[in-house]
């Protein structure tokens, strides 16, 4: 079953976020996806996989080919463009806090990124964050007081994961912007 614009993968998401700063073509966002690139150091995507999220994004109606221009190291490029729908899934994307603490290291600090580069105020979503992981940690504290053995090990790690990105949520938002 094909999967949806809802199920993106983060490195997806990037090539989608930069398409929705600007009309690019393969080939620079591959250098902005490389692990010294400038998304890269967030969430770093070899040139295949930027090509495979660029098929993919392009088979769900997020992105579509648009003029092609010169190149002077090869062929001609296709520039590529967001669609209106793409638009809207980067815009509600960057809105929603991520589901599962793991989740913080790609998908948040990559909304975060692209929030910044938008220069936009990135209260909204760590509030949004900060309330969805408080909810979690509260669940977790439940659950590993009422367990016992290897699964209480287990609830405590996943509850002190939690507690650390709390504390890093409250750390970024007191900063002064």
């Amino acid at each position: 079953m094909p999967r949806s614009a809802h199920d993106l993968s983060a490195g997806e998401w990037g090539v989608l976020a930069l398409l929705a700063e600007n009309p690019s073509h393969g080939f620079a966002l591959a250098r902005a996806m490389a692990p010294d690139g400038e998304i890269g150091k967030v969430w770093s995507l070899r040139r295949p996989l930027v090509y495979h999220a660029i098929d993919r994004l392009s088979e769900l109606g997020l992105i579509r080919p648009g003029r092609t221009v010169a190149s002077q190291s090869g062929p001609r490029r296709t520039v590529l463009q967001i669609t209106p729908r793409g638009r809207r899934a980067v815009s509600a994307w960057l809105s929603a806090p991520v589901e599962h603490v793991r989740d913080a290291r790609s998908l948040l600090l990559l909304k975060l990124l692209f929030i910044d580069r938008r220069g936009e105020d990135p209260a909204p979503l760590l509030l949004a964050q900060r309330q969805g992981f408080d909810a979690q940690a509260q669940r977790l504290a439940v659950a590993a007081a009422n367990a016992d053995g290897f699964d209480q090990t287990l609830l405590h790690w996943r509850l002190e994961s939690t507690a650390a990105a709390i504390r890093f949520i409250d750390t970024i938002s007191h900063q002064p912007a």
